[in-house]
């Protein structure tokens, strides 16, 4: 196996001259890129009326965005290392500002579907740079804790800020204008970039294409064969055959990166206990929050009969509870560590999540409120420790590949669980509606307790994965790891 132990470094990092400029033009590249993740949930029933959408290709409105976003991260973060965090920071802006513009005016699902994919893509490389250029842009200390608590309440607030904007612009405007909203704000970032963020150094190196595409056809075919199994069968050939497929291009994968040089993804980059703990955190937390957006949504506008922009609406207690938890830890982090953060958060995202599980055709938004608020602090508590843990104590030159790998395990998680518990989900109620005498075309009240008893099944498998993110916190994170320097270090250990 052929390895680079320390690639050499061209050029320098330097730290930003106007931080607070700075700070604003990343959090707003990420928000804008987190927020396209759900941007599209509240505007699917009004897109598949306007471009007759068929219902087994509605849901790749989401996926496609999730599979390319996910797959490509590692790539993205790559790119950056080898030609400079701000140049690739700036196309990746461009490709996601001008996918958007063609999604926009799309007039059929295909179309739609391709820029949705795009979008992804953009995302991709824009997003694990943004992250990498908090770390060579602002010193260590306070002022990187507090740039990473925006950072973070901006990726972990952007999903439920997503439902909100999505759905004032459909009801308000246009389903179109999901998509053309994020040109006027890509365009304004690509003119303050150059001027409030310094370039970082680069690395020698190669791009390992083979890594990017086993990884990215590896994922698209699991999700695949996964979402397959919901209309099909699990025994079925269309669903075996991309599941088998997955299984091959995945190991091949980790072969490749065995025997490269400059591999996409150094399986050395686990060596680190709490990194890899952190990663498998950030596994279970994308799962939860992916699914509970998901399903959640589902059932106030297909049960409770909401609209859009009430939905939106119903989704701002858990975007404010979330930003709010992320900004007040940072700012404690330095004194509590990343201990106590870590445990409390899966916590509570289990414990939210169990109370959804009650929920009935017969509850109320107060029945969903408390949930909501809960949820959002425990996420909201474990973004900050995460990324400062994931980014920490790694080379200048893996500063990509660190934070690629944490964006990497939220959107391969949310895509993963989405597929898994959306075929969880329809069986529930396919055994409910059988167990109630009905059928899919049966009566309304009947229907809508079956499809409900779907949705809280999977909020039930949501909260388990929830609990083993708890578990991975208690038992693996336990080495003490210096994050931050001066007044505001923070230790993983207890």
């Amino acid at each position: 196996m052929s390895k680079v132990d320390a690639p050499e470094l061209t050029g320098s990092n330097t730290e930003g001259k106007h931080l607070g400029l700075a700070l604003a033009v990343i959090a707003g590249a990420q928000l804008m890129i987190v927020l396209d993740a759900t941007i599209v949930n509240v505007a699917l029933p009004t897109i598949h009326k306007a471009l007759n959408f068929s219902v087994d290709n509605l849901e790749w409105l989401v996926t496609a965005y999730a599979l390319t976003f996910g797959g490509l991260l590692l790539f993205g973060g790559r790119m950056g290392d080898l030609f400079g965090k701000r140049r690739m920071f700036m196309i990746g802006i461009a490709i996601f500002a001008l996918s958007s513009l063609l999604g926009g005016f799309a007039t059929n699902e295909l179309w739609l579907i391709l820029t949705r994919a795009a979008q992804g893509i953009g995302g991709a490389i824009a997003a694990p740079t943004a992250l990498s250029l908090i770390a060579t842009n602002f010193p260590e200390g306070p002022h990187r804790n507090r740039a990473m608590g925006v950072y973070a309440a901006m990726a972990g607030g952007g999903g439920a800020a997503g439902l909100l904007l999505g759905g004032l612009l459909v009801d308000l405007v246009s389903w179109r204008w999901v998509f053309f909203v994020n040109v006027p704000i890509a365009a304004l970032i690509l003119f303050l970039t150059p001027r409030a963020l310094n370039e970082s150094a680069t690395t020698t190196g190669h791009l390992d294409v083979p890594g990017a595409v086993t990884a990215t056809g590896g994922m698209l075919s699991l999700v695949y064969g996964l979402s397959n199994a919901a209309s099909h069968s699990w025994t079925a050939t269309s669903t075996l055959l991309p599941l088998g497929l997955a299984v091959v291009l995945l190991a091949t994968f980790v072969l490749v990166e065995t025997r490269t040089v400059g591999a996409l993804m150094p399986l050395s980059i686990f060596k680190d206990r709490n990194r890899s703990g952190v990663y498998a955190m950030m596994l279970c937390i994308g799962t939860a929050m992916f699914s509970m957006f998901y399903f959640l949504t589902q059932f106030l506008q297909n049960i409770l009969g909401w609209s859009a922009l009430k939905t939106g609406f119903g989704f701002l207690p858990m975007t404010i509870g979330l930003m709010s938890a992320a900004v007040i830890t940072s700012r404690l982090i330095g004194k509590i560590g990343i201990r106590f953060p870590l445990l409390f958060g899966p916590a509570a995202a289990f414990a939210g999540l169990e109370l959804l599980t009650r929920l009935t055709v017969h509850s109320g938004y107060g029945s969903i409120l408390v949930p909501l608020l809960i949820v959002s602090l425990g996420m909201g508590t474990s973004f900050v420790p995460l990324t400062l843990a994931a980014v920490s104590g790694v080379r200048p030159d893996e500063a990509g590949l660190a934070s690629a790998l944490l964006n990497t395990t939220q959107q391969v998680g949310g895509a993963l669980g989405l597929a898994i518990l959306s075929t969880i989900a329809i069986s529930a109620t396919n055994a409910k509606l059988h167990a109630l005498g009905a059928t899919s075309s049966g009566h309304f009240t009947l229907r809508a307790i079956a499809t409900t008893h779907g949705y809280t099944t999977a909020f039930q498998v949501g909260a388990l994965i929830a609990a083993l993110g708890f578990l991975v916190s208690a038992v693996v994170i336990r080495t003490p790891q210096e994050i931050g320097s001066g007044t505001n270090v923070v230790h993983a250990g207890a």
